[in-house]
């Protein structure tokens, strides 16, 4: 699991590069499938822990086009 500062730290190191800034965002799906990210919700859950009081949930499609091949790792 990845928390809300964890996420964070990678966001910024993301967003440092003004080529990122304007990258597709994807999530890869344990079969190595991958789906655009095309939105977000912050939610509330019943009060579990003080650590679990909200979520934040991406909402995914499958790609409309395909990327090409990826040729490495940054």
């Amino acid at each position: 699991m990845v928390n809300g500062k964890t996420f964070r730290l990678a966001l910024d190191k993301f967003f440092k590069s003004p080529v990122c800034q304007d990258a597709r965002v994807q999530i890869e799906l344990p079969n190595k499938e991958l789906y655009d990210v095309v939105g977000m919700d912050l939610l509330e859950n019943n009060i579990l822990g003080d650590n679990q009081t909200h979520r934040l949930v991406l909402r995914c499609q499958k790609p409309i086009w395909k990327m090409g091949k990826i040729i490495g790792k940054l």
